[in-house]
């Protein structure tokens, strides 16, 4: 446990920072995989390219997972397309 005063508000903070980022990646997460199952859907997969982005900008996840993750969707919808 933290000696200072403030040190004892980082703690609590981090641990609320963290809390809600965590909640954020687990959406994010969920919503990737719901979109290459349905990989047809171009829709969504805008929807979730938009949540990697807004993530990316506020710091949850570091941008260039957030540009892999969006060209890993690309790629999926791509070759998904070409098959049907």
């Amino acid at each position: 446990m933290p000696n200072i005063k403030a040190a004892v508000k980082w703690v609590r903070q981090s641990e609320k920072r963290r809390v809600r980022n965590l909640s954020t990646k687990t959406r994010l997460k969920t919503l990737y995989k719901k979109a290459l199952a349905a990989a047809d859907n171009t829709a969504f997969a805008r929807t979730v390219e938009s949540a990697f982005d807004k993530a990316a900008n506020k710091g949850i996840i570091h941008p260039n997972k957030a540009a892999r993750k969006k060209a890993r969707l690309a790629r999926a919808l791509r070759k998904a397309a070409a098959t049907a």
